[in-house]
This record gives C-alpha cells, structure tokens and sequence, in this order.
C-alpha cells in the first residue's frame, strides 16, 4: 500500500529521499528539493524552484516561479521570494578557484514575514530583518534592519514596513491597521498597547 502524502508534489516536479516536507506544502512544475531540506507547513512553491541540501524554510512561505534556495539561506515563516530573485551563495565565485562547501557559503537568513520582490539579489551573508520589504530588482548588499524597506542597486533603506505591509508614516504609525513602532536593536518593534 502507497504512503499517503499530506502534501502536493507537481510529477514534473524532483522530491529527493531525505527531504523533510511539511502538511499542507505544494510543490510545482519543475522544481526540485534536496535531501537535508526542509520545508515548513502550508508552503508554496512555484515552477522550476530550487532548495540546496541543508537549507531550511519556515511555515507558510510562498517562493514564485524561478528560485533557488542555496545552502546558507533560512527562511523564517510567512517569507515571500518573488519571481526569479537571487539569493547568492559565494561573496567571490571563480571557476578555476571552486568554493565548494560550508566554509565558504555565507550565512543568510531571512526574518519572519519578510517580503523580497521579483528579480531581487541578495548577496549571500546579510541577514534580511523581521517584515522587512526589499522592492523589485533591489541588490541587498549589506544586513537590512526589522521592517525596512529597501530599494535600488545598492538597496538603500526608503522608510518602514509595517507588519501587514503598510508604509508607516514619519510617527512609525500604519495608516491601515493602526500598529505603532518604535526604534529597536535590530530595527523597529511595535510598541506595547496602553
């Protein structure tokens, strides 16, 4: 008798022995996931994507078409990886000098709820903050604080993300939902309620 999965794997799509698979996650066209991976709960992860032995994803993330998780990156939950962004795995890649392996990959972790756009790059060894937006076509090349959001080539900070993905105004105050920030170790945290 078959093992019933509880979750979605495209048949176009390479699931290695090993990968670990959380409930709920669906796997599209193309893609393929290493053995060591692991994938959190309600995940979705579109054509032709890529996840590196080693690489850890969060719960709830949704990786768009063209991806590629390399070893280093960690993906908190509720992250979001637009259509063909970059995540780099070497600072310095040459093809007669190989840099294979755990010693040379940077690590790069990616904070919960935080949303990379299409086409972004992020050079490897940067943290990415907490609900932090980095906008279309940015390259991340420095770590990028809690809730900022980031934009050009270098990525420079352009204001403040709330957590439901707002601008904040010049208060630290979402016009939408009404949560209000304060200056952090790592960036902005929302203040107590009264």
């Amino acid at each position: 008798m078959e093992e019933q999965k509880s979750y979605f794997v495209h048949p176009s799509a390479c699931v290695d022995d090993g990968a670990s698979i959380g409930a709920g996650t669906k796997i599209w066209h193309f893609s393929h996931i290493s053995a060591g991976a692991s994938i959190g709960e309600g995940c979705n992860l579109g054509q032709n994507v890529f996840v590196a032995p080693g690489v850890t994803i969060g719960s709830h993330c949704k990786i768009q078409n063209n991806v590629s998780v390399y070893d280093g990156v960690q993906l908190g939950d509720y992250v979001f990886c637009g259509p063909s962004m970059v995540f780099t795995n070497v600072q310095r890649p040459r093809c007669k000098y190989p840099q294979a392996g755990h010693e040379f990959y940077k690590p790069t972790p990616v904070g919960e709820g935080a949303s990379i756009g299409a086409n972004a790059t992020i050079v490897c060894g940067h943290r990415i903050g907490r609900h932090a937006f980095i906008a279309a076509g940015s390259v991340v090349t420095k770590d990028v604080p809690d809730h900022a959001i980031m934009m050009g080539n270098p990525a420079r900070q352009r204001g403040w993300a709330c957590e439901c993905g707002e601008s904040l105004t010049q208060e630290l105050v979402c016009p939408k939902c009404g949560r209000r920030y304060e200056q952090g170790p790592d960036g902005l945290v929302e203040k107590e309620k009264a």
